[in-house]
């Protein structure tokens, strides 16, 4: 309706796009994806083939707000219907696990077209909320640039040029700070295989989330159709072994691994073995406990065959282009005898610096947390895609901000050790939005029995583990571009 009103609104230059578009109609030719063609009515008495008068009720589930287990809605005596229909909408339907029938309830009322939403966005938490929690992530943003903006502008310049001006040896003994690690910040870490691979899986979940919300945000995933979101997320995670399957294998290079074939089948089957493994679980509580929500078999097979037959193939083949490629080159050269790090103070030593790196990420997303898990577990209807998209580039860029900050201070304590603390540093996010799921979980929701809690925790652990690889990933590079390139500025003998 909105569309068209805006049409009959435009002007001379759309009326000639029009007219034009008219002209090439015959020689254009358009379909409809399964599932998601509009449907005409019209009044009674009026109907064609194209057209009907009848709108059918359909309905999903049921279910309680003291369970996750939610039935079929024909699954008991008293809600029969004679005329049974299952219409089938689409592959979302399906991925998120139910069955939609028809209702031998009618309801009449006399609710104008115009009018027709009102119930859905009454019952939604006003916008103000929404503005709220983009003001306080603006407010943590601007914190972390005005720190990172006087680190880079005024300390970091008067390092380099300090260092740059230092000619003598007598004078170079006096150094201290981050130059005097040089010849270990680029040591390959411990562990490398595994760091080698988060990033790889780190980086998939980053761009499939990136489109999926840009997707979502331009609307073509609808909010009225909640399995189209994960429709989409599970499509382009498919499609996009390739990037993970490159970047693991580069860095790895870079790293000076040389187990080539455990980081690639490690890339492919390691985190999503875990996810899969953690769904199947869930999913074997949902068939016995004989809830609608439980995925058929065939559905698994289809995602498994998903998995290996396209998934796989495409990390191979880009490990196997992240193999030929040379290993990053470092600006600096790597002392053969690890350096010694000095003692340490209580906030520049790992742990604590850790805890404090994830808590001004999660400040940023705390608010968009709630309406997300309120859209999951309490069935609201999630449609604020535009504010999502605008708090999820906060949250790259609160993450990037505070793992350099971090990493700065570390550097300026000699401590070299930097590869791990700054994919751990953006990541404890995860944990901090796991305390929050556990908060959330005794306090808004009335969730009992052993199966629904189990279930609850289940699916959040899969939400807990996806966010530590994206935003570990975030930190990760933030951090390895920032040392390299105040490492490339400064005069090394």
């Amino acid at each position: 309706v909105g569309a068209h009103a805006a049409f009959a609104r435009s002007g001379r230059k759309m009326r000639l796009l029009a007219a034009g578009l008219l002209l090439l109609a015959p020689l254009c030719a358009a379909f409809y994806l399964p599932g998601l063609a509009p449907v005409s009515f019209c009044e009674e008495g009026k109907e064609t083939e194209g057209c009907k008068s009848l709108i059918e009720l359909f309905v999903n589930r049921l279910d309680s707000v003291e369970s996750v287990l939610p039935y079929e809605y024909d699954a008991f005596d008293f809600c029969q219907d004679t005329e049974e229909k299952r219409p089938s909408e689409n592959l979302g339907q399906v991925l998120f696990g139910e069955r939609i029938a028809s209702s031998p309830y009618k309801e009449k009322n006399n609710i104008k077209w115009a009018s027709r939403w009102d119930y859905i966005l009454e019952s939604m938490p006003h916008t103000n909320i929404q503005w709220f929690s983009i003001m306080n992530s603006l407010v943590i943003v601007l914190f972390l640039s005005g720190m990172v903006a006087m680190i880079i502008l005024r300390t970091l310049h008067k390092d380099i040029a300090r260092y740059n001006q230092i000619d003598s040896s007598e004078d170079a003994q006096e150094e201290f700070g981050w130059k005097l690690v040089h010849g270990d910040v680029f040591r390959p870490p411990r562990k490398g295989m595994l760091l080698s691979v988060f990033l790889g899986q780190g980086t998939q979940i980053f761009i499939m989330t990136f489109i999926t919300l840009f997707l979502a945000c331009l609307g073509f995933l609808s909010p009225a159709n909640r399995g189209a979101l994960m429709t989409c997320a599970v499509v382009l995670w498919v499609l996009l072994g390739t990037p993970a399957g490159y970047v693991s294998a580069r860095m790895y290079k870079t790293f000076r691994g040389e187990k080539w074939k455990t980081n690639v089948l490690l890339t492919a089957l390691l985190c999503p073995g875990i996810v899969f493994a953690d769904f199947f679980v869930m999913n074997l509580i949902l068939w016995v406990k004989g809830s609608s929500a439980a995925i058929p078999f065939g559905t698994l097979v289809a995602i498994l065959a998903m998995w290996f037959g396209i998934s796989v193939p495409l990390t191979f083949v880009g490990a196997y282009f992240g193999f030929k490629e040379k290993p990053i080159e470092h600006p600096v050269r790597t002392n053969q005898i690890p350096r010694q790090i000095p003692e340490q103070s209580f906030f520049t030593k790992p742990l604590p610096g850790i805890v404090m790196g994830g808590i001004l990420p999660f400040g940023c997303i705390f608010i968009q947390l709630f309406f997300i898990l309120n859209s999951i577990w309490s069935h609201q209807m999630y449609y604020m895609f535009g504010f999502l998209f605008l708090v999820f580039i906060i949250l790259l860029i609160t993450c990037s901000e505070a793992t350099v900050l971090l990493c700065y201070f570390h550097l300026c304590a000699e401590d070299y050790h930097w590869w791990w603390r700054s994919f751990l540093t953006s990541s404890f996010t995860a944990v901090y939005l796991f305390i929050y799921a556990v908060h959330y979980f005794f306090s808004k929701l009335q969730i009992t029995g052993t199966a629904s809690t189990i279930l609850y925790f289940g699916y959040t652990l899969i939400m807990v583990l996806i966010f530590f690889l994206f935003t570990g990933t975030i930190g990760f590079f933030a951090c390895f571009w920032f040392v390299s390139k105040i490492y490339s500025v400064v005069k090394v003998d």
